[in-house]
């Protein structure tokens, strides 16, 4: 039985449920730390928020063996047919109302929204004990992956980003080949993919009237109110500041996964990024950010070691130069983008998801597994599968928050240095505090609002638009950790 379906207006909404979040069932992590054992055969009872997209395609995923119990979504025509397809899923507009009202039924959710309101909604559903599969990129913000990965690890649940790759033979191999120093040691590596595809570098459009499909106010949800218009939603959300992280965002989560993991990064410590014409709310055409992370302690018996290492990306269509000896008519890109570890025996090639890596020397690594392999790279079930482990023997799924939080903050660190590159620095970051260390308390920053780039007899006219100038570190505070707006709020920081 689905929820009423006339768009309702945020004042009426706000009344409505308002006091939903205040009424969730919380409970203390001692008494959470078994909750949701079940036998590998029990079934799981799932709720989805954000089925028009990829949610549905994770739902899909793990239907065949596990209870569907509740549906979210704010755009029903996009949904329909993910609510047709599952009759017996409960519908509703706004999962603030769907915990409230069916909290005590639901073991998981899987969140599959705007990247805005990812933290939102998993993290409250985490501090009731709720396992949590999370699409990528994991959050919008710095804090936000840093509060996913404490409050997981205090609520003992089940967790997973969804990049796919990193449950793949590819992501695997590697890993290992990196770790079983096959190309040496790594000072220098590079990225990118051809994304975006969908509309960057625009003008703030005019407001349009929302369908009547649409309720406007929950998709805004935690950022500020602006006028609907159809460029931003669905799935075009990606290109705007305030509801998506670019094609960084979109991508980095599935192309760094191998990186992150195989030379055990954890925060950088200076960020730096360049771009086409950057507007205060639209992402830009195309980026390049280098991160530069310290050296890393080796584990015990470690074959290599892990030297200060300078990641840099590209994405909008710019590749990285080929490496000397690449072979000759083979295109870089591997199903969206690639990677290049530039190692000190050897390089490293693979593709986006880590796929099809190889070594620009030709030989081919015979290396001992030491990556767990998950069947058929079934990234969904790995998780389904720690759901119902106990939490003090669970096996962590490939992609649990314990490390896709600390990845997360590597990519929106990114988005970062490019919103920041009017300081004309290279940024320091103190990963441990969440800050930059290098932005006094008095300098500003303008960024452009439009462009108005028009022709006037043949000659081209510039019109550019600025904000008013910004404290900078005020407006990287605010990136860093967003302020929502009324009616949203995150659980505390656990110590």
């Amino acid at each position: 039985m689905k929820e009423n379906s006339k768009n309702i207006t945020r004042r009426s909404f706000i009344e409505r449920t308002g006091t939903v979040a205040a009424g969730l069932t919380i409970l203390p992590g001692s008494v959470m730390s078994g909750f949701g054992h079940k036998a590998p055969s029990d079934k799981l009872n799932i709720a989805v928020i954000g089925i028009g997209g990829m949610g549905n395609s994770n739902l899909k995923a793990v239907a065949p063996t596990e209870n569907i119990i509740a549906l979210c979504d704010v755009d029903w025509g996009y949904a329909k047919k993910v609510f047709t397809a599952n009759p017996d899923a409960k519908a509703y507009w706004d999962w603030r109302k769907m915990y409230d009202e069916m909290g005590k039924s639901i073991d998981a959710v899987i969140v599959a929204t705007a990247d805005h309101s990812h933290c939102v909604a998993a993290s409250n559903a985490i501090t009731m004990g709720k396992h949590a599969y999370v699409q990528k990129p994991l959050t919008h913000s710095v804090y936000e992956s840093r509060l996913l990965t404490k409050l997981a690890a205090k609520y003992k649940v089940a967790t997973q980003m969804g990049n796919q790759g990193s449950s793949g033979e590819g992501v695997n191999l590697t890993t290992e080949w990196i770790q079983n120093g096959e190309i040496g040691e790594i000072r220098r590596v590079e990225a990118f993919t051809d994304r975006p595809i969908w509309p960057q570098g625009l003008n703030v459009p005019k407001g349009e009237w929302v369908p009547e499909t649409l309720n406007w106010d929950l998709f805004i949800g935690p950022a500020r109110m602006r006028p609907y218009n159809s460029i931003y939603t669905p799935w075009n959300w990606r290109g705007w500041w305030d509801f998506g992280t670019g094609a960084l965002g979109d991508m980095a989560c599935h192309i760094l996964h191998p990186v992150f993991k195989g030379l055990k990064l954890q925060y950088p410590i200076k960020a730096q990024g360049s771009s086409t014409l950057l507007l205060s709310d639209c992402a830009p055409n195309a980026q390049m950010v280098t991160l530069t992370y310290p050296e890393r302690i080796a584990p015990k018996g470690s074959k290599i070691k892990y030297p200060e290492v300078v990641v840099t990306w590209y994405d909008g269509g710019l590749q990285p130069p080929k490496p000397k000896g690449w072979p000759e008519g083979k295109n870089m890109n591997n199903r969206g983008g690639g990677v290049i570890f530039h190692g000190s025996k050897d390089t490293l090639i693979c593709g986006c998801y880590g796929v099809d890596p190889w070594l620009l020397s030709g030989r081919v690594p015979n290396v001992p597994k030491t990556e767990r392999r998950v069947e058929d790279g079934k990234h969904e079930m790995d998780w389904v599968r720690a759901c119902k482990e106990s939490p003090e023997s669970r096996v962590l799924s490939k992609s649990d928050f314990s490390q896709a939080g600390p990845f997360n903050e590597m990519v929106v660190m990114g988005v970062l240095a490019v919103r920041l590159q009017g300081l004309n620095k290279e940024l320091e970051w103190n990963g441990e505090k969440m800050e930059f260390t290098n932005i006094s308390d008095t300098e500003s920053l303008k960024i452009c609002i439009s462009d108005n780039f028009t022709i006037t007899d043949g000659d081209p006219k510039f019109n550019k638009k600025w904000t008013d100038p910004m404290n900078a570190k005020q407006f990287a505070a605010e990136m860093v950790k967003h302020n929502y707006s009324k009616g949203y709020t995150l659980p505390d920081m656990p110590v």
